[in-house]
């Protein structure tokens, strides 16, 4: 099944997903040395985005966000790609200055954790492989 959105940073990359349902902040949501989600009551808490394609609705919180990605990406424990429904300013700045590949405008709603996936941050397209 292929779902179509928008690109927001080029690239192609295929991995695991990482499915949240809430909103993410990475400034105080993340740990950017190690890639685990600390925020409280946080669906995602305990759990690396490192290495996963990371799906969730959308960003929230401040805009130092955008660095704590960058920083992600330098430490090693960037996601591999990023898939929103709607990617506010804070997620793309932060995908473009780290070169993850990012899309958005996604349905999200068949989306899980484990599947397989393509992201295609060029096209604005995303493949669950089967």
């Amino acid at each position: 099944m292929i779902l179509s959105g928008r690109a927001i940073f080029p690239g192609v990359v295929r991995g695991q997903a990482l499915v949240s349902q809430m909103g993410i902040s990475f400034y105080g949501g993340v740990n950017p040395e190690t890639g685990i989600i600390t925020e409280a009551g946080h669906d995602l808490g305990g759990q690396s985005i490192a290495g996963k394609i990371l799906v969730f609705p959308s960003g929230k919180g401040s805009t130092v966000g955008s660095y704590i990605l960058y920083r992600l990406k330098k430490n090693g424990c960037a996601p591999l790609a990023v898939v929103n429904a709607e990617c506010e300013t804070i997620i793309a700045v932060g995908c473009i200055i780290a070169e993850i590949p990012c899309i958005d405008q996604v349905d999200l709603t068949d989306l899980e954790t484990n599947m397989d996936l393509l992201v295609d941050g060029n096209k604005g397209k995303l493949e669950i492989i089967h």
